[in-house]
């Protein structure tokens, strides 16, 4: 194995404080995370994913993702089809080799595995693992008239080699996508050839920071307000807007943390009226109709009419942008300008008080609004009290301090785990030193995020 790969496993387990279990065990790891994260932009477990054990059925990794969320049991795929009223599925699978190589017969294994996965009458013995995948698979394929389209397929097959286009090994490749495509189940098959290069490039991806440009040259500048760097008022057509919300594949992107409410799914008035009318031949009157979207930076970088967004959220507008983001295939989508205002600030109390402000209007329940401005950020500031070896770090926003490599997961406590310590009866695994929350003088409410 390379040097450059070694030394990136080894801040991989360092980071995440995750034993060594030998070199082919880690590298299995480090593909997994990164493809992972690359693919979703929240945080996970990485041993959820690991099913390379044995009777794996030459497959090390698997990632369900739906309707943007990464599913682990078939309770979460009701709730999310009970709150949207459709499915959208990605498949993820992994292969990870420490060879310096790329092997025909190997890939063959591979692609025959996924096609065994999802075939009715399996031919290979499967682990625990791959059972509990194919059973959530089922579940959800089951559920195919809630699809808005057929699921995607995403291949990686990973070694520590250089990939140089190998004529038969793309060959094969081919025949396997068109043996999966012949089963007519997805929408498309994407086959990924990873080496040590496109690892590593990958593996820095998933420490950056949300960045994206856009052309906005229907604006207004807002006089100069302490605390705030820059700031501004206007209009975005709807293909700009879409640069803030997704990533260049279509993805949507994680910028809706600090936004009091989740997406609430469009099965309700308010939604479904935004999206009637991006829908309608009108669609143009939706900028007048609509409140806007809010959106925080840390910094802006304008050059022109071109603006670079570094480090944002969208802390009001969230059931906006989703509804905009699920509609972009409309027929009269491109009709559509976004009002935005757009505020650099790096000041949470500023911040804070923008949330309040822009959500005030909305049927929000106050306690919703204590809950990021009272219990998440008070908690926040609470454990960034402690210092030394018992110190822990509240992590508000997914993936918060995955660029700080100084910083080792367990040291994280997610709002999940947090949720689950001052749940009765929900005992929090594998944390210890967690500080008493009690001391808090703030309502204890953590319903919103």
């Amino acid at each position: 194995m390379d040097r450059i790969t070694s030394s990136l496993i080894t801040e991989l387990l360092t980071n995440l404080e995750i034993r060594s279990d030998g070199e082919a065990k880690d590298f299995e790891k480090l593909v997994n995370y990164v493809v992972t994260s690359n693919e979703y932009n929240k945080t996970f477990d990485i041993d959820s994913l690991l099913v390379g054990d044995g009777n794996d059925t030459g497959i090390d990794g698997i990632s369900i993702i739906v309707n943007g969320q990464l599913i682990e049991s078939t309770d979460e795929v009701d709730d999310l089809l009970e709150k949207n009223n459709f499915l959208e599925v990605d498949y993820i699978f992994v292969q990870a080799k420490t060879s310096s190589y790329f092997d025909g017969g190997e890939i063959n294994t591979f692609i025959f595995g996924v096609n065994d996965f999802f075939a009715l009458e399996p031919r290979l013995v499967r682990n625990d693992e791959i059972i509990h995948f194919v059973e959530i698979s089922n579940y959800i394929i089951d559920k195919a008239p809630k699809f808005r389209r057929n699921p995607s397929l995403k291949l990686f097959y990973v070694t520590t080699g250089n990939w140089t286009n190998d004529a038969n090994l793309m060959g094969i490749i081919e025949a396997g996508k068109k043996s999966l495509e012949q089963s007519n189940l997805f929408n498309k098959v994407i086959f990924n050839i990873w080496g040590a290069r496109e690892l590593s490039t990958a593996y820095r991806k998933t420490k950056d920071t949300i960045t994206s440009t856009i052309n906005f040259s229907n604006r207004i500048t807002i006089p100069q307000i302490n605390g705030v760097s820059q700031a501004y008022i206007g209009l975005l057509p709807y293909s700009e807007f879409l640069k803030i919300v997704a990533d260049e594949e279509g993805k949507l992107l994680n910028v809706f943390e600090d936004n009091v409410r989740d997406f609430q799914g469009e099965n309700n008035d308010v939604n479904g009226g935004i999206a009637n009318t991006l829908n309608n031949c009108d669609s143009e009157i939706f900028s007048v109709l609509n409140n806007g979207v809010t959106i925080v930076a840390s910094s802006i970088s304008p050059t022109g009419d071109q603006f670079t967004l570094c480090d944002y959220q969208i802390v009001n507008g969230c059931q906006t942008s989703n509804v905009l983001y699920n509609n972009q295939k409309g027929e009269y989508i491109k009709n559509v300008y976004v009002p935005i205002k757009l505020i650099a600030t790096i000041d949470d109390e500023i911040k804070t008080r923008i949330t309040l402000a822009t959500n005030n209007q909305t049927p929000i329940k106050k306690e919703q609004l204590a809950a990021l401005t009272k219990f998440q950020r008070n908690l926040e500031q609470y454990y960034n009290s402690f210092e030394g070896d018992s110190k822990l770090y509240y992590e508000r926003r997914s993936k918060q301090y995955s660029s700080d490599s100084h910083i080792t997961r367990s040291k994280i406590i997610t709002v999940q785990y947090q949720i689950e310590y001052i749940t009765p009866n929900v005992p929090l695994v594998s944390l210890t030193n967690v500080p008493d929350i009690s001391l808090l003088n703030v309502p204890l409410f953590t319903g919103c995020n």
